[in-house]
């Protein structure tokens, strides 16, 4: 019995020693590479596209980009690796990217079958529907029979199929692999209808050949919690992609800007001394210096500002806040406290 009970503390102080060491495993690939490795979508405005000289700009990149700033103090110290949504969540298990950040909705399946987690929400989305206005429909409840454009690999595939389901309606299904071929394809008039997150809706409208000749209808058929996604039991790097996505939503509620970073540091506001790290050791508990806040703020800005520079309506896309707003005015996003 004795040597039994010692075999299983034997374990078990080796199974936390394990915990422990994996922990550390990506913060520490990362630093020794010099930079990190982002899963991103293969073009999608707004979210994440790159631009003829390699440069890549998005909502989804800036999460990125302020990870690399937490950890390298530069936040141009990141690899994209484009991934169609059928290969997005192998590339993360295999290891092919630190973190994927692309426009990925979590769901129950994902979070507790692939060996994945969710540390974050940084977009609040819904699917939607697109058509063009000459089809003559105002409302999505009015495709019964339609033909409609779909990617492979997606929760807009299944979620489609429950909509038609639950308002009994029959439709074809027109699917492709990626979300390049699969607008082209309605864009060039092989489906009546596009549908995929409206956020995506409004970013490949833009793209159409006569762009004003679509509408997106005004129906929302599912919830699609857009975030990144880290792998499963390396609870440190998922802290830190936490609390990356926490630090902007917190600048932006206590008026932190990219203008007025380094002004703030000299506050007395107590929230606003332990978010850039003049009190307290809070950036240090996730394996980062204590201004590591202060870096993400001051290189790429509060959630609020890359909102507004990538999707907001002070971009192309023109998207409201709406859920996206911070739960002070009316919206879902809410910064956990730094305490």
């Amino acid at each position: 019995m004795k040597k039994a009970l010692v075999a299983i503390a034997f374990g078990l102080t080796a199974s936390v020693l394990a915990t422990g060491a994996s922990a550390q495993a990506t913060l520490n690939s990362v630093k020794q590479k010099g930079f990190l490795t982002c899963g991103s979508n293969t073009g999608l405005a707004g979210f994440g596209l790159p631009d003829a000289q390699g440069g890549w700009t998005g909502l989804d990149v800036d999460l990125c980009r302020a990870v690399a700033a937490a950890i390298f103090d530069d936040p141009s110290k990141v690899r994209y690796i484009p991934l169609a949504a059928k290969d997005r969540f192998t590339a993360l298990q295999s290891g092919e990217v630190d973190v994927l950040s692309r426009n990925s909705t979590m769901t129950m399946s994902r979070d507790t079958q692939l060996g994945l987690d969710f540390p974050a929400i940084n977009y609040f989305d819904g699917q939607g529907f697109m058509v063009r206005k000459k089809l003559g429909v105002s409302s999505a409840k009015e495709l019964n029979g339609a033909s409609i454009c779909t990617q492979q690999g997606t929760t807009t595939e299944l979620n489609l199929a429950d909509y038609f389901r639950a308002n009994n309606m029959k439709y074809e299904v027109v699917a492709f692999a990626t979300s390049d071929e699969t607008f082209k394809a309605y864009d060039a008039g092989r489906c009546d209808a596009f549908t995929t997150d409206a956020s995506g809706l409004y970013a490949e409208r833009l793209r159409a050949s006569a762009p004003d000749d679509h509408i997106v209808l005004p129906e929302i058929i599912s919830k699609e919690p857009l975030g990144p996604a880290v792998r499963h039991g390396d609870n440190q790097w998922g802290d830190i992609i936490r609390w990356t996505h926490m630090a902007m939503l917190n600048a932006e509620e206590l008026g932190v800007t990219k203008a007025n970073v380094d002004q703030m540091k000299t506050s007395d506001n107590p929230e606003i001394k332990r978010l850039l790290g003049t009190e307290g050791k809070y950036g240090e508990a996730i394996g980062l210096t204590n201004d590591w806040a202060v870096r993400i703020v001051k290189h790429v800005g509060n959630y609020g500002e890359s909102f507004e520079k990538n999707v907001g309506e002070g971009s192309k896309l023109k998207i409201k806040r709406g859920q996206n707003a911070l739960w002070t005015k009316g919206g879902l996003q809410y910064g956990i406290p730094i305490r």
